[in-house]
């Protein structure tokens, strides 16, 4: 029995297949940043229907992680400060404004992040080093539309998303307490 637990223990000593993964996901109509792009693309200002929208598949009501946006959420996003002068920004933003309450938004933050530990099983779990490699993408839209009309749109975000992320602690899991001690003496 006890050469079975020392087998298995140098088995699993580099077997990564262990170490932790986790995905954040927040739902929305697609898959990828090129299909929001795409979706986004076919938007077109002062042509473009509240009900079009939902055709689109951009319907708060049934679609997850859509924010609506009232007049003041507007005003508050493209007029920060009095300093910032109306007349500059975009006509379908100006349009909007002056609808007063006619004029609503939907803002969309769809995103798919994968983080994916890598390495030495045991050197992870005892915390002497941590590897994780994290992909994918964040996407983020904005539509006014005044009177059942899409009168501005924005889009922004990250089409791909490819971080590195390295931890090293020489104690290990002594790491937290001797820094601990180190904090208090002084």
């Amino acid at each position: 029995m006890r050469r079975l637990a020392v087998t298995v223990c140098f088995c699993l000593a580099g077997c990564s297949s262990l170490l932790p993964r986790s995905d954040a996901v927040v739902e929305g109509p697609w898959k990828s940043f090129e299909e929001a792009q795409q979706t986004f693309d076919k938007i077109i200002p002062y042509q473009t229907s509240a009900d079009d929208l939902k055709a689109l598949g951009l319907n708060p009501k049934s679609s997850p992680n859509i924010t609506l946006l009232n007049y003041s959420d507007v005003v508050r996003r493209f007029i920060p400060s009095p300093a910032t002068n109306p007349d500059e920004l975009d006509t379908g933003v100006r349009d909007c404004i002056k609808g007063k309450t006619a004029c609503t938004g939907f803002e969309i933050e769809q995103r798919s992040i994968k983080r994916t530990r890598y390495g030495n099983f045991w050197v992870d779990s005892l915390n002497f080093k941590r590897q994780v490699d994290v992909t994918g993408w964040r996407f983020n839209g904005m539509l006014l539309i005044k009177d059942n009309m899409v009168v501005y749109k924005l889009i922004s975000g990250q089409p791909l998303i490819r971080e590195r992320e390295q931890s090293r602690n020489p104690l290990g899991p002594l790491q937290d307490y001797a820094g601990s001690a180190l904090r208090g003496a002084f």
